[in-house]
């Protein structure tokens, strides 16, 4: 092969090869580790966990965000309406398929987040302008990946509902049997780009959870110097967890609300196709305060579950890492 350039011009080029693949080698832990393995799945289950705990919740801030004449009531009134006029059942309707997108979702979440931060920070000293920004790096590929299951989720979630919209029930005849029939549905449909309905606010929504681990690291980082310990208590965990959250979903709600009104298929009934005609539209007919329906209920649901999520991350992950004799990467505090 390398006959027509020489016995030096060969060594050259095997040189070359060797220092590619040297390369390569050094590239592929900071990228395809154990580490950032046991980082996103550790991420994955504690949200399961977190999920399944506060899922009532969830199902009353979806209710309050998509559903127009439902006066806006606080969370345990919304939770008695529905067990009465529906069943208790009905408070868990969708949860395989919210904590399916959100298994999923989380994993690719925290695997990106980790890759970067051993790309980007290893052995340097981290800041809450670098968290901030592979955060939101994060959360950006996280919305590409996964949006179509949110979609598929929101339609299964309020399927069968009693809603009072009547966009909704113009556009609910639809019936769904699971995740992959409502992604085959929607896209046989309303074709195959509505399954990334809501993507514009929810790339504006990359900010949450970029803010969110913006303060939870700082706020980790700092109580970690304070006590001279890299793992702290569960309970600091949680309250570390439901200050990040809170910040953030305060700041990027009426967003929250938007997104969950195109994924459940309002937006064509409306004719507001876009991130800021939907605002216009219920700010018009509904007022302001329509940006921010079900913000109780979501601030109880997300603080909680994000807190709980936490605990249950940084515990299964401290556990696995010892079961496996490995070491969190080190960054400097």
């Amino acid at each position: 092969m390398f006959g027509g350039i020489g016995s030096s011009g060969a060594m050259k080029v095997a040189a070359l090869l060797t220092s590619a693949q040297s390369g390569s080698e050094k590239m592929a832990p900071s990228i395809f580790s154990y580490s950032n393995l046991v980082h996103a799945v550790s991420g994955a289950v504690g949200s399961v966990v977190a999920i399944t705990v506060f899922y009532p919740l969830d199902t009353v801030r979806t209710r309050l965000q998509v559903d127009d004449h439902r006066r806006a009531k606080h969370a345990h009134e919304i939770l008695a309406d529905i067990i009465r006029e529906e069943g208790i059942a009905e408070l868990y309707r969708g949860w395989f398929p919210v904590v399916t997108a959100l298994c999923c979702s989380n994993f690719v979440y925290f695997y990106t987040f980790n890759s970067l931060k051993l790309k980007f920070i290893r052995g340097t000293k981290s800041s809450p302008l670098t968290d901030l920004s592979l955060a939101f790096v994060s959360g950006v590929v996280n919305v590409l990946v996964t949006t179509p299951l949110w979609v598929a989720n929101t339609r299964l979630k309020l399927q069968g509902a009693k809603l009072h919209t009547k966009a909704y029930d113009k556009a609910s005849d639809r019936k769904y049997e699971g995740i992959r029939d409502c992604l085959e549905k929607i896209i046989q449909d309303e074709g195959f780009w509505s399954l990334w309905n809501g993507t514009a606010p929810s790339l504006m929504l990359a900010a949450n959870p970029a803010i969110q681990f913006m303060v939870y690291e700082a706020l980790k980082r700092y109580f970690q110097r304070a006590y001279h310990t890299a793992e702290l208590s569960g309970m600091l965990y949680f309250i570390i967890g439901a200050i990040a959250k809170a910040g953030a979903t305060v700041v990027t709600y009426p967003l929250q609300v938007v997104q969950s009104r195109l994924r459940a298929g309002l937006a064509k009934a409306e004719k507001a196709q876009s991130l800021l005609q939907n605002i216009m539209y219920l700010v018009k007919h509904q007022g302001v305060g329509a940006l921010y329906k079900g913000m109780e209920a979501k601030l109880f649901q997300t603080v909680l579950t994000a807190a709980l999520m936490f605990v249950a991350y940084e515990k299964i992950a401290a556990v696995i890492f010892r079961l496996m004799g490995l070491q969190a990467p080190p960054h400097k505090k």
